[in-house]
């Protein structure tokens, strides 16, 4: 799972465990594991046809899902995915993580771009909530929607448990599994262009470049858009046999690759919110990110922010961290703190919250 899942199945299994009262109706477009969430008071359906296209999210939202909520008698309808029914009367809460789709429509399919562009001011319109996951996503979707401010909710992510400092013996199996040994600087992230990962190749050349050491670069994460440039590019790349392309991890190997990590590296064009910046903090691990979008908003003071533009200056914060010990300590410090100013129990509450308030207006 990315940003979306994650936050999804955190915010709900909180809300069931918390809400023994409330019944939850899932509603899934293909066969579910059940490890994902399981309770008393769930009611998990499957809604075919799988909805993986915009003509069969139509269709998915407006008919069929719309359908079984209003057989179940709803009092809402949680929307996570920046999507909502256009048909339905029951009282929606749509979630929109950010508009990614209007500040880079290059990196999405012209079918998905055209269907986000048409669609997402009427899914606003329907909505009797929304909520965002920063407030530069909030002032975004003002800026672009004009719906009233008093309608937006600002309900931030958080970071699992599982990350947590690793000792030192543990770090070093890591590094011996993965890295041959060695330190590795890690990116955590879909590999598509808004990652900016080319750039990232770019500063991890000026770096080796500029120290010489036999750090390595891991990136973790899966093929998402647009991946066959970057994986030509690392056929030629000068550092190629420093670069390791991890594709899926599973969540508890992410957890021990980013605790074992020298520092993260995220130089993403465009968030709305950022999750690995905080997962990294809460490991203990100092982190280098963008300073675009709502990436200073989530790292506060407690990371390097460069211009992602500027693989030079991404290079030099790798550069101060590798050498000076004790800047490195400080962010380590002030990521650990920071991470502590987030809480999934915080956000399922606040989720839970804006769902009465719908219902209520419902």
């Amino acid at each position: 799972m990315e940003g979306y899942g994650h936050y999804t199945a955190e915010v709900l299994r909180r809300m069931v465990a918390s809400h023994p009262e409330d019944e939850f109706l899932l509603l899934y477009d293909r066969p579910w594991t059940h490890s994902f969430i399981t309770a008393p008071n769930i009611h998990a359906v499957l809604v075919p046809p799988a909805a993986r296209h915009p003509l069969s999210f139509k269709y998915w939202y407006d008919v069929k899902a719309t359908r079984i909520v209003k057989k179940w008698k709803a009092d809402v309808w949680f929307q996570p995915y920046g999507f909502c029914s256009l048909t339905s009367t029951i009282p929606q809460v749509l979630m929109i993580h950010d508009l990614a789709f209007l500040h880079h429509p290059e990196y999405i399919s012209w079918y998905q771009r055209a269907y986000y562009r048409w669609f997402t001011p009427a899914f606003v319109r329907k909505a009797k909530q929304i909520i965002t996951v920063s407030e530069f996503s909030k002032a975004d979707i003002l800026k672009h929607y004009h719906t009233p401010e008093t309608k937006i909710q600002v309900i931030g992510g958080a970071v699992r448990n599982g990350f947590q400092p690793m000792e030192w013996e543990e770090k070093q199996t890591i590094k011996d599994g993965y890295a041959d040994g060695r330190e590795y600087f890690l990116f955590v992230g879909g590999i598509h262009p808004r990652k900016n990962l080319l750039n990232l190749l770019k500063a991890f050349s000026h770096f080796k470049k500029w120290q010489h050491s036999n750090m390595k670069l891991l990136v973790a994460g899966r093929k998402a858009w647009q991946y066959d440039d970057l994986l030509e590019k690392i056929k030629t790349y000068k550092y190629r046999e420093d670069v390791v392309l991890l594709d899926y991890l599973s969540e508890e190997q992410l957890q021990r690759v980013t605790a074992a990590a020298y520092a993260l590296i995220y130089p993403s064009w465009f968030e709305g919110f950022g999750l690995p910046i905080l997962e990294a903090m809460q490991c203990g691990v100092p982190v280098v990110c963008s300073n675009t979008s709502s990436m200073p908003e989530v790292a506060g003071d407690a990371a390097l922010l460069v211009d992602p533009s500027d693989p030079d200056a991404i290079a030099k914060e790798m550069l101060s961290l590798y050498r000076n010990e004790g800047i490195r300590n400080a962010f380590i410090a002030k990521g650990l703190e920071r991470a502590t100013q987030f809480s999934w129990d915080k956000t399922a509450a606040a989720v839970h919250e804006s769902l009465c308030k719908a219902a209520q207006k419902g």
